[in-house]
């Protein structure tokens, strides 16, 4: 080396990062054409890990903390460099600073329904989404699987790596938790837990900690929403009558309401207080015109077979079990007896 360029080296006293803002892991000291002196200071902040890399190696890792540079405080770069005569000559080495808060309010979710296997259904297609945060655990781990050489590496840059391991791990979280899907909206915390278990090593083979998960809300394509609801409201009127008498039951204030204000015989008998009798009436009408609709259905086969085959429809799709399809279906075809 010339004197000359020698004198122009700038030496560096202290290394120090002040974050700027939000959204920076890893960042670089900027050592181009610099020394770093003997004797010189080093500041990690809490929050914060500095790594010393020596052509290509790493050699030291400093934990927050104030440190004057000398043999005593990098005796692997000490050891790297053979340096004797106590370390009084400046050297070079790239310094990187690495954030170890938390990253906080990182989106994930299904841009396409994911496919899962359930203990009601048999397999369903799901979407979900929600929320979670990691930390930088192991900055040496961290700068040699992803950061590298760079810069600057930021939240960022990383996004897309972590989103899709949190997908990749929605079904094992599923299945682990044990939650049928209708279950599911009301034990989102349960299954969140599950998520972030099933997830958790992957984020540590990177050097990263997954702090938490949360779960906002899961839902079912459009088209399967449908069946599930046709599914639903089949089970709430399996009693057919019951469920009259209930529509019965509820309409029979207001249609007081209605006759209250106005005259004739249904009028008076209301402002007679026949309101009662007048309910039981009607609620055997309905139950008559039910039974009379059940034996005109008898008498129209296309109708039952036009039934029979939707309830195949939901069978293949899984909707409906082989016992009770073949259980509607002795149902219906007694009809055509």
């Amino acid at each position: 080396m010339a004197l000359m360029d020698f004198i122009k080296k700038q030496f560096i006293d202290i290394l120090e990062w002040t974050e700027s803002g939000d959204g920076t892991l890893a960042w670089r000291y900027p050592m181009e054409d610099r020394e770093i002196q003997n004797g010189g200071s080093l500041t990690v902040r809490e929050s914060q890990v500095a790594v010393f890399v020596n052509e290509g190696k790493i050699a030291d890792v400093f934990a927050p903390g104030r440190y004057t540079l000398t043999t005593a405080t990098l005796p692997i770069l000490t050891y790297l460099k053979n340096w004797d005569k106590l370390f009084k000559s400046p050297f070079k080495s790239d310094v990187y600073f690495f954030s170890t808060r938390q990253q906080v309010d990182q989106r994930w979710g299904t841009t396409q329904p994911v496919t899962i296997r359930d203990k009601d259904f048999g397999a369903v297609r799901l979407r979900a989404f929600g929320n979670y945060s990691y930390r930088i655990a192991d900055a040496k781990l961290f700068h040699t699987e992803i950061s590298g050489t760079r810069d600057t590496y930021t939240v960022a840059d990383l996004d897309g790596q972590l989103r899709g391991l949190m997908l990749q791990h929605i079904s094992d979280a599923v299945a682990s938790s044990g939650v049928a899907f209708l279950d599911l909206a009301a034990n989102q915390v349960a299954f969140a837990k599950a998520l972030l278990d099933a997830t958790a090593p992957a984020f540590a083979a990177l050097g990263l900690k997954l702090e938490g998960v949360t779960m906002q809300n899961i839902s079912l394509p459009e088209e399967l929403q449908k069946i599930l609801d046709q599914k639903i409201g089949m089970g709430m009127v399996g009693d057919m009558g019951k469920f009259m008498q209930y529509q019965t039951a509820q309409s029979i204030p207001k249609f007081a309401e209605g006759a209250a204000g106005g005259g004739g015989v249904v009028g008076d008998a209301m402002g007679l207080g026949a309101g009662v009798a007048l309910g039981q009436v009607m609620a055997q009408q309905l139950n008559q015109g039910l039974q009379g609709q059940s034996a005109a259905a008898t008498i129209k086969p296309d109708e039952v077979m036009a039934t029979l085959e939707k309830l195949g429809e939901l069978k293949t799709k899984g909707i409906l079990t082989q016992e009770e399809f073949d259980a509607k279906k002795a149902e219906l075809l007694k009809k055509l007896v």
